[in-house]
């Protein structure tokens, strides 16, 4: 296939681009090159997306798929208006947060949509769901039939900027003080390997799938993913569990950003790691083991550096000083 990423130089675009490759794809990515450099390999147009149409005068000719992962619904429009056209097949990897409810365990892709974000509103990290869903129904309107929106949930494994689903493997891994973990044994988890994600996207383009698909792991119990990530770290220490009131009182944050907890969700958040992939998973999409993905991302995670600053998790000084006061609360002083 000719296939055409708008990105290509990180996480997941990179991952589609490397996998593309190697599948013997000619494959070009259009970026500006913050992030790095594509795959090697790769035809780079190197340009920036906000210069407009004129971002798009080094892309010419037909494409057998474009691959789209932005989350600016003006970059998103433009991109559509230059090349929907001549586009074989197009791939917007959207997001779950798309979705209005996220108390329902087990919803689908006929779940209700958050309304799109109103057309000449700026896309932020507070109306994140907004702006993809505003996406959605522009790729629609653009692509049509050819439109694949591929609504990606958490995505973990190497390489991930977020630093979210290797935070407990790389915790255990650091070191064996005390951790504290939240009280969320039975919660659910719910992640798709960055390696899976690429090929689903990849093999769905081949097969022409279209329409809304929710690409998302199975639901893995958060006690079990703990546990896990203990045994791949060798972890020999005590995992200190805190109940969520208890967090929320010494301002510990859900989900992440500094001084958080990753997969910690908030009231309101019980379908979040827990939607049917049973639509996906009967077009084709295949997953590998969860605990594969946590010691291959807690490898990851030791090549970057286990004791680096982090975007999400807490802190080693937050987190002794919490394990001091729930051993203190224990011991009864």
């Amino acid at each position: 296939m000719r296939i055409l990423i708008l990105g290509g130089t990180a996480f997941l675009s990179s991952e589609i681009a490397r996998q593309a490759l190697a599948a013997g794809h000619q494959v070009t990515c259009l970026a500006r090159g913050s992030a790095g450099r594509p795959p090697e390999g790769a035809d780079w147009v190197r340009t920036d997306r906000s210069l407009g149409a004129n971002a798009y005068d080094g892309v010419s000719g037909v494409w057998d798929e474009v691959v789209e992962v932005a989350r600016d619904t003006v970059l998103a429009a433009d991109a559509l208006a230059a090349l929907a056209g001549r586009a074989g097949h197009w791939t917007f990897v959207s997001s779950c947060s798309v979705y209005a409810d996220h108390t329902t365990p087990g919803a689908a892709e006929d779940a209700a949509l958050l309304p799109p974000l109103p057309a000449g509103t700026e896309s932020t990290p507070d109306n994140y769901g907004e702006s993809k869903s505003a996406i959605e129904q522009a790729t629609l309107a653009a692509a049509g039939d050819k439109a694949h929106l591929c609504r990606a949930g958490l995505i973990g494994g190497p390489g991930d900027a977020t630093d979210r689903y290797g935070y407990w493997p790389a915790r255990f891994a650091r070191d064996n003080r005390p951790a504290v973990v939240p009280d969320i044994a039975g919660h659910p988890t719910q992640v798709i390997d960055v390696r899976d994600l690429a090929r689903w996207i990849l093999d769905a383009a081949g097969q022409g799938v279209t329409g809304a698909l929710n690409a998302v792991g199975d639901p893995v119990p958060f006690g079990d993913y703990i546990a896990a990530s203990r045994t791949a770290a060798g972890y020999r220490g005590e995992a200190l569990t805190a109940s969520e009131d208890w967090l929320v009182e010494k301002g510990i944050d859900y989900w992440a950003g500094p001084d958080s907890l990753p997969l910690w969700l908030p009231p309101g958040h019980e379908g979040f790691c827990a939607r049917s992939n049973w639509a996906a998973r009967a077009a084709g999409l295949a997953t590998r083991p969860w605990q594969d993905t946590v010691a291959d991302t807690l490898l990851d995670e030791r090549i970057r550096g286990l004791g680096r600053h982090r975007k999400a998790g807490l802190s080693p000084a937050t987190e002794t000083r919490l394990a001091g006061e729930l051993l203190a609360v224990r011991s009864g002083r």
